[in-house]
């Protein structure tokens, strides 16, 4: 293809980069595109495999058709053959009415199936027999269908090792791939991380007004010289990130550390951390709402306890009392004076229910203090999740129903 065409495909679809692997890829795309063929995009997550399929759909002969883009990732083992492929009223709990399914519904169109090697065994087997001859059969049905699709798929798995462990079709693989297209990692593009990060950092200075972030020399070898595991959606993340949180405008290696790892080999990215500011005492209050949380389950528990302990000494005395009467003659009006082993025990008794009063009184007055640091716990919670009930009974680690009771109890319903 002539670089004006292919420029203009890049302008087209905000494509940013000149490496060969990458406009090789996008040849294939476009040649590809008038036929029919099934194609199979390969590359590592985050590259931008999702790009060319909506090349091809947009440059072939179906373009004023559908175009569906299917993560089958995202789609639950139980639902995705009747998402795919419609099923009949009644063909189970929830099915209320007929459906077409995707491949009902973009007849004469185009299908994306992002991470196609995510697909149940039995799912695999009905998409063979569409690619084969366009048939298919309802969820529930007998009546078989027919369908004009052209399927594009993409995955990030090894297909070739999953064949070899059984979890994907062998005969599925080679209709799929007819047309290999193989998306390049961020690692191998060269040049066009800087081209990429630039892109970023004047998107995000003009959504945010912000001034751009530059890198300096150094900073830009750093860039290259990473392993980028994330590909371009992490290379946008942490542009986004430097054009936030870093105070300089102009990024050098030191700052860009804070970033990326500085081990030069690793594909993990490095954690966040700030420098040149005030330390901050988020993490501890959260760690302490946290622990007041659990002491408060604690004192319950030594509530719960002691109650336990209180009604063992009823029943101990009531037993105590039910034999005094029936070792006293049935015609005796006194009650005989009660032996040492008694006054021991009366004693015991005693001390045991002073204890537990005293131990009682100082629960409840912890329990004041406790409800005090709950309340305001929750108070903080709730300000962090704007208001959502859900998120924050999630953070301080109790259900929704228990923190609406709490809600109650504090005076807090309207927050």
């Amino acid at each position: 293809m002539r670089t004006n065409n292919l420029q203009d495909i890049k302008n087209r679809y905000n494509i940013v980069g000149n490496c060969d692997a990458l406009n090789r890829a996008l040849d294939i795309a476009l040649q590809v595109a008038s036929t029919d063929l099934s194609v199979l995009i390969v590359g590592e997550s985050g590259v931008g495999k999702e790009i060319i399929p909506r090349l091809i759909h947009d440059h072939s002969t179906r373009r004023g058709k559908n175009y569906f883009a299917i993560n089958c990732g995202s789609i639950p083992e139980g639902t995705i053959d009747s998402e795919l492929f419609g099923h009949e009223k009644g063909a189970f709990t929830d099915a209320i009415g007929e459906s077409k399914g995707y491949f009902g519904v973009a007849d004469k169109g185009t299908i994306f199936l992002d991470e196609v090697g995510e697909l149940p065994m039995a799912t695999q087997a009905r998409l063979l027999r569409v690619l084969e001859n366009g048939e298919y059969i309802r969820v529930g049905g007998q009546e078989v269908r027919k369908t004009d699709v052209r399927v594009v798929a993409a995955t990030n798995v090894n297909i070739r090792k999953a064949i070899s462990e059984g979890r994907f079709r062998e005969d599925l693989y080679y209709r799929l791939n007819t047309i290999p297209i193989q998306m390049p990692p961020l690692r191998e593009r060269g040049n066009d991380i800087l081209l990429l990060f630039r892109l970023f950092a004047m998107q995000i200075a003009e959504k945010y007004r912000l001034p751009r972030i530059t890198l300096t020399e150094d900073a830009q070898q750093k860039m290259l010289k990473y392993k980028w595991p994330g590909n371009v959606r992490q290379l946008k993340n942490i542009t986004e990130q430097m054009s936030v949180l870093s105070e300089k405008r102009e990024i050098d290696a030191e700052t860009i550390r804070r970033f990326i790892p500085d081990d030069q080999d690793t594909t993990l990215p490095a954690p966040i951390t700030t420098s040149n500011s005030a330390h901050s005492y988020e993490n501890e209050r959260e760690a302490l709402y946290k622990v007041l949380f659990d002491l408060r389950a604690n004192v319950s528990e030594l509530r719960r306890e002691l109650n336990g302990l209180r009604q063992q000494i009823d029943d101990a005395s009531t037993l105590k009392t039910q034999a005094q009467s029936l070792s006293t003659p049935y015609n005796s009006v006194s009650s005989p004076l009660p032996d040492s082993t008694s006054h021991k025990a009366l004693e015991a008794s005693h001390e045991v229910e002073d204890a537990e009063a005293e131990e009682i009184a100082d629960s409840e007055l912890e329990s004041l203090n406790l409800n005090d640091q709950e309340r305001q716990a929750i108070t903080k919670a709730l300000e962090r999740n704007n208001g959502n009930r859900s998120k924050t009974a999630q953070e301080l680690g109790i259900s929704p129903r228990t923190l609406y009771r709490k809600l109650k109890l504090y005076g807090l319903t309207k927050k």
